[in-house]
């Protein structure tokens, strides 16, 4: 079961990265169009469209690397009190009643959509440029599908815990300026 876990939370952590550089994309863009829009006086009709596909793109898939990662935000001043296997039960139990029912909804209603999508081979009405959208909607369902999968390492991590009493580790990725400093000062 653990390999299992490492082996989802490998694969969310290689498109996290990987998605991750829609942001020198999106701040490239950004930039372009700024220039060229007050600095030429020649602003563009594609550049609108890109960004938001650029931000929605690095939105959808950092979902399961922020995930695998922990650094969802929650509020977890009073959880952090309990013992891990109260905290292992808590998640497993709201992962069960609350996440997959949402992750699966995400899944088959972005599937359809993605579908849609592809079958009238839709394109943007945001701009004059008309830029081809089916691209970036297929990753609605694909989004769905690697939160599932995180989901379900997830899922075994808190069952670990509940039987344990002890949270795996989870694969070191990037860190937070914040904890690097907390740790220096120990």
């Amino acid at each position: 079961m653990t390999k299992l876990v490492y082996a989802i939370e490998s694969l969310s952590i290689w498109v996290g990265r990987a998605f991750g550089w829609c942001i020198l994309i999106l701040t490239l863009s950004v930039s372009y169009e700024v220039f060229v829009r007050y600095v030429l006086n020649q602003p563009t009709v594609w550049a609108f469209d890109m960004m938001v596909q650029m931000y929605g793109a690095l939105f959808l898939m950092a979902g399961p690397y922020a995930l695998a990662q922990d650094s969802h935000v929650r509020g977890d001043v009073v959880y952090r009190l309990f013992p891990v296997r109260l905290q292992g039960f808590l998640d497993f139990s709201l992962y069960l009643l609350f996440f997959f029912p949402g992750m699966l909804a995400l899944f088959w209603f972005g599937a359809e959509i993605a579908s849609d999508s592809w079958r009238y081979k839709e394109v943007s009405w945001n701009s004059p440029a008309r830029i081809q959208i089916y691209f970036f909607k297929t990753l609605i369902p694909l989004a769905g599908g690697l939160l599932i999968l995180q989901g379900i390492a997830e899922l075994i991590r808190a069952w670990k815990a509940m039987r344990s009493g002890v949270w795996m580790q989870r694969l070191d990725d990037v860190r937070e300026t914040e904890d690097t400093l907390i740790e220096g000062r120990s």
